[in-house]
């Protein structure tokens, strides 16, 4: 008989380490999802990128307008030597001391292959991948949130029932204690109960370092002060909706935040091909200009407006160009092939997170009957041990197993509630659950 296994079987399936604390603070797993989406780093570095992509679309909108400039220049001058040889020996001008100039010239560009229109296009679907990304984000931190919150009530549960189990274990002592004293039981019997609650202490330990270490990830993901302790609030946590549960990769195919990101990028990629192919086109553009002249003495210009058309085509480009179309073409089906590799991981992760979900909802079935059973076991055995038909190692035996039907049983339900919302996070349904958009 492993006693010490027995005890530690339900401690096993706590998975996750993290917090302590010194206060107790009742905490609902909405309110923890809202609070990680509101202080996370993880969410806000996402927004910082959703804002970075907005301000490179709108810079390449900027593209689509004029580009106006203005120069001017004012110059004192030395004593310039002016030879004008056309006009004669007779001709004689002033020597200016001063000159100014002004110009304004205005450039709109009128066709550059669609080169700017699919540069905008790109950067749309860029930014609305990122967007998209940031929603991902958050469904990400929001399922941290539930792992943790989920292991932190199973570290509670399991350290509630080793604490219980441990006064009745001590009792046994006190009781066989005075057995003993009297003859009625060898100390040998004594020395077995008093081992048994050695080891549940033992256990009780662990328990405790798993619950501290739980709380702390916790609270550091939720950035709370380090000596909060988070208290799960049983009839809040069971209290938790499992209904409507997926049972196809339907809804994940058409809601996974990450594969609509990759379809967002596929369209951005194809514009960008379009822009590697405008190389082959030449640009046009419509010009106008304003020039003011004035040579002091000499030459005064006012009102030279101009305006036309420029046109520019670079020849060697189009020879040189098809290899950065080719490099474009190339970078567009490696996120066809990204896109078709998730689709089929996105199946995968559904399909799995099915059968967790169903297997979760059928261990805790089976938990309770063994926890009936293992409770009529020991009720059998104490009776029996009470009429001297049973020795220690029975009584110590169903003690045991009645403690790890406890926790089974605890730990399944809660697993349930684990499954559940990861069946939801990779069927793409998990941001509807804490209305996401809110946030």
């Amino acid at each position: 008989m492993k006693i010490s296994q027995l005890m530690l079987f339900g401690v096993f399936f706590i998975g996750l380490s993290s917090i302590e604390a010194q206060e107790k603070t009742s905490l609902t797993l909405d309110e923890a999802v809202k609070m990680a989406w509101e202080k996370s780093n993880e969410v806000t570095l996402a927004n910082t990128k959703v804002n970075s992509k907005k301000y490179e679309l709108q810079t390449v909108k900027n593209n689509q307008y004029p580009d106006l400039k203005i120069s001017g220049q004012y110059q004192r001058l030395t004593k310039a030597s002016i030879d004008m040889p056309n006009q004669g020996e007779s001709a004689s001008l002033a020597s200016p001391d001063r000159a100014m100039l002004g110009m304004a010239n205005l450039s709109l560009p009128l066709f550059a292959g669609f080169k700017i229109q699919n540069s905008i296009d790109a950067y749309e679907s860029l930014y609305e991948a990122e967007s998209v990304n940031a929603v991902k984000t958050k469904e990400d931190v929001a399922l941290r949130v539930i792992t943790y919150y989920t292991a932190l009530y199973k570290a509670q549960k399991t350290l509630d029932v080793l604490n219980e189990n441990q006064k009745s274990a001590k009792q046994r002592v006190t009781d066989f204690t005075e057995l003993e004293k009297n003859g009625i039981i060898p100390r040998n019997d004594l020395l077995k109960a008093q081992l048994l609650v050695s080891k549940t202490q033992l256990s009780i330990d662990e328990a405790t370092n798993n619950l501290n270490n739980i709380n702390f990830y916790l609270t550091t993901l939720l950035k709370l002060a380090p000596e909060t302790k988070i208290q799960v609030n049983e009839d809040d946590f069971f209290n938790l909706k499992t209904t409507n549960a997926p049972t196809s990769d339907a809804l994940a195919l058409e809601n996974r935040k990450d594969l609509e990101a990759l379809r967002l990028q596929s369209k951005a990629s194809e514009a960008n091909v379009k822009i590697a192919k405008a190389g082959y086109y030449p640009t046009l553009s419509l010009l106008g200009g304003y020039t003011a002249l004035d040579l002091k003495d000499i030459i005064t210009v006012k009102y030279a407006m101009n305006f036309g058309l420029g046109l520019s085509y670079d020849l060697s480009g189009i020879l040189k160009n098809s290899a950065h179309v080719k490099e474009a073409e190339s970078k567009a089906l490696e996120v066809k092939n990204t896109e078709a590799i998730m689709t089929d991981r996105i199946k995968v992760e559904v399909q799995k997170s099915i059968e967790d979900y169903d297997l979760a909802i059928n261990q805790s079935v089976v938990y309770e009957e063994a926890l009936q059973q293992a409770s009529e076991n020991y009720r059998l055995v104490k009776d029996k041990f009470d009429n001297g038909l049973a020795d220690t190692n029975d009584l110590v035996e169903a003690d045991v197993e009645q403690l790890s039907a406890k926790i089974n049983t605890a730990v399944a339900k809660a697993n349930i509630i684990q499954k559940y919302y990861e069946l939801l996070s990779v069927s793409g349904q998990l941001s509807q659950s804490f209305n996401l958009s809110k946030i």
